[in-house]
């Protein structure tokens, strides 16, 4: 872990950035006092829609082998995919995890808080977790999907109300973990009386998943950090997203350095250039458009979908490569917008090749260029 920043290369994207949006960046990154409290840390995907829990698991004590930081599992009740597709209970899962591992920090990258799960239920769980793996347990939420939701007979409501219900739920996680006999009357949630006995001395940080601006404020508001994916283009994090986590954080009064930037990032890394590119199909859906997967909740329907699309569409989220100084080049310009804590997901079937492969070439490349 390092708490210094990155180096740059003389031809960096960052270079050139607006200068607006700069200063909204580095004071993101730096804070306002131009220190950088939070260690660059490297996580590993644990992919919960493509693996069954057993096997996550092994991989998971893998990367912490390797020299992973963290692991985020996602919280799916329906896979992208129905052929081979998987969804284990993730906080279950991560009871396992933590018992499984000594070091490595856990979380979930990301779970919904406010449909098929109580937001109580959520700090319940949570907190028994962070109880068990003191200082090892964070909690990465979002607004969620209808392909989760929808098939337990939730109607699926517009993204104002999704937005709506996601801080309410943050909110009343909060105050359970701080307080108690909480009686909340929100739009809605609402309890009487209610009490998280189990709960950890360590705060359990709390990330808000972000793909536009209004989240990403609400990050910069109430929330240990912020989470997103990468692939979307540098101008969404450079000229969206951080200057607005850096908004919300001053318009609470906070110093944005603050909070943790995390980012999970969609690698295919291969010694085989072949085989990196064809691991990216197993992920197409990542590639389809909001406008193409508005209302899907079949994971039969979304597998079609992501089997029309080329192959190069379908490795257009991704950092495909078998060269890793190429790799760590097309890694770097996150690095030095800020991000600070860069969750590595891998596409392909074999995940201990991955692992063993991005630990020996990549790893130390990125550890290097970080000192």
């Amino acid at each position: 872990m390092r708490q210094v920043p990155v180096r740059r290369s003389p031809s960096s994207p960052a270079d050139h950035r607006k200068e607006g949006h700069g200063r909204a960046a580095n004071a993101a990154r730096f804070g306002e006092n131009g220190r950088v409290p939070h260690p660059i840390r490297f996580g590993y995907k644990v992919s919960a829609e493509q693996f069954g829990p057993r096997d996550l698991l092994d991989f998971s004590v893998a990367a912490e082998r390797h020299g992973f930081d963290t692991a985020g599992i996602s919280d799916h009740f329906q896979p992208w995919r129905h052929s081979g597709g998987h969804a284990p209970f993730s906080l279950s899962w991560l009871g396992a995890a933590g018992q499984a591992t000594t070091r490595i920090r856990l979380g979930t990258s990301v779970l919904t808080p406010t449909f098929r799960y109580h937001p109580a239920v959520v700090a319940q769980a949570m907190g028994t977790l962070g109880c068990l793996f003191p200082g090892r347990i964070w909690l990465g939420v979002g607004t969620g999907e209808s392909l989760n939701e929808a098939p337990l007979g939730i109607k699926w409501p517009d993204s104002k109300e999704r937005f709506a219900r996601l801080k309410e739920a943050v909110s009343l996680i909060q105050t359970l973990w701080t307080a108690e006999r909480v009686s909340f009357d929100g739009a809605f949630y609402r309890t009487v009386n209610a009490t998280i006995y189990d709960r950890p001395e360590t705060p359990i940080p709390i990330y808000i998943a972000a793909s536009g601006p209004a989240a990403a404020r609400l990050a910069g508001r109430v929330a240990d950090g912020l989470i997103c994916t990468s692939g979307k283009g540098m101008a969404l994090y450079a000229e969206s997203l951080l200057p607005a986590v850096h908004e919300g954080a001053r318009a609470a009064g906070r110093d944005p350095a603050e909070l943790d930037l995390a980012i999970e990032m969609k690698v295919s890394y291969d010694t085989d250039l072949d085989r990196a590119r064809e691991d990216t199909k197993h992920w197409a859906a990542l590639a389809l458009s909001a406008e193409e997967k508005t209302g899907v909740d079949d994971p039969i329907e979304m597998e079609r979908l992501a089997d029309a699309l080329t192959a190069e569409r379908a490795a257009s989220r991704w950092i495909v490569s078998a060269d890793p100084d190429d790799h760590v080049e097309r890694i770097r310009p996150y690095l030095e917008l800020g991000f600070r804590h860069l969750i590595f997901h891998a596409p392909g079937p074999d995940q201990h090749r991955f692992l063993d492969l991005y630990s020996r070439d990549v790893l130390p490349r990125l550890q290097r260029i970080t000192a």
